[in-house]
């Protein structure tokens, strides 16, 4: 690639070493061809990757074909399965979601085709401090030690129809006229998301014993963030981590894998792995939606206690289990 040529001459390393004050930057075109990593992006010992494989978490696979298809049975089997889960660990998968599988691939293609850009075109999204949306080079701005070894770009969605057209005005007014159409791929990727995320939050208030339209009512108008997550080549990626352990805060998280892995979950005190299907996405219930359900409990406590613990029982479950989130890639 040309930008290899242009910027190659100059070690980031040594960029380091001449001026201690600067700030460093995470270019990924330069860094993933270095022998030698940054010392801020290697993690203490205790921290670092596992040499020996994880084990994989039995996490239930969930066809939503029958629930999305309106079959009765299909509909409480998979209601039963994602209440299971959440009383485990709070992670399944779900297959035959209704997502085109043409859009998921443009929107992988897209997001290669993002991150391949010289880091100044990247910038022009950047991240500003105290904003949850932007392009960001690992976390150089915020941290100084134990920085994540990737790039994201985080972009807001709204479900709100005065909204209709967010994501790509977003792409529009940051990066120009001529991201139109990566800004429509991920308009139409978040409008999937979002009937997706609805059809859960059904089978989450079955789960829980309240009525299926409970949670699809309180979300249905939902601001969300759209979050993309790049790990680029690391000559050293048993020094340093994609992105480090960590709680959702949100709701819900929908992740879709590539073929590469390296999704864990804290689960019993130790790690274990979710291994890539493309066929499928990953969902993690999120702390907020705990919070929401302990808030829901105590309204039942004062109306009916036999319906209150109940309620309890499920909802105490699935906020012990919850579950720390960890990337470790090796590329």
């Amino acid at each position: 690639m040309a930008i290899d040529c242009m910027i190659k001459n100059q070690s980031p390393m040594s960029s380091l070493k001449e001026d201690q004050q600067q700030s460093l930057v995470f270019d990924a075109s330069v860094l993933q061809h270095e022998g030698n990593i940054p010392q801020q992006f290697i993690w203490p010992d205790h921290e670092k990757p596992n040499s020996q494989k994880s084990k994989e978490l039995d996490v239930p696979l969930i066809d939503l074909g029958g629930f999305l298809s309106g079959h009765s049975c299909s509909t409480k089997k998979a209601s039963n399965l994602v209440g299971e889960a959440c009383q485990k660990h709070g992670f399944f998968l779900v297959v035959n979601h209704g997502v085109d599988e043409s859009l998921i691939s443009d929107a992988h293609r897209y997001m290669d085709l993002f991150f391949e850009l010289p880091l100044s075109q990247k910038q022009k999204a950047q991240r500003k401090a105290g904003e949850s949306c932007g392009y960001a080079s690992s976390f150089t701005g915020r941290f100084s030690s134990k920085l994540p070894w990737k790039e994201t770009l985080s972009f807001q969605y709204s479900a709100d129809e005065n909204s209709s057209n967010i994501v790509m005005d977003y792409f529009k007014d940051k990066l120009g006229e001529e991201f139109v159409r990566l800004g429509k791929v991920y308009q139409d990727y978040c409008n999937a998301m979002n009937r997706l995320s609805l059809g859960i939050m059904e089978l989450l208030g079955m789960s829980l014993g309240v009525s299926r339209a409970h949670f699809k009512e309180f979300f249905e108008e939902n601001n969300s963030i759209m979050r993309l997550n790049y790990y680029p080549p690391c000559q050293k990626p048993e020094l340093t981590l994609g992105t480090g352990p960590h709680c959702d805060p949100t709701s819900l998280t929908i992740l879709h894998q590539d073929n590469v892995g390296g999704l864990e979950v804290f689960v019993d005190n130790e790690w274990h792995s979710i291994a890539p299907n493309s066929q499928a996405f990953v969902v993690n219930i999120g702390d907020t939606f705990m919070v929401i359900n302990l808030v829901m409990i105590r309204h039942f406590q004062m109306e009916d206690t036999k319906v209150q613990q109940l309620k309890e029982e499920n909802v105490q479950d699935l906020n012990l289990h919850g579950a720390k989130l960890g990337i470790k890639r090796s590329i």
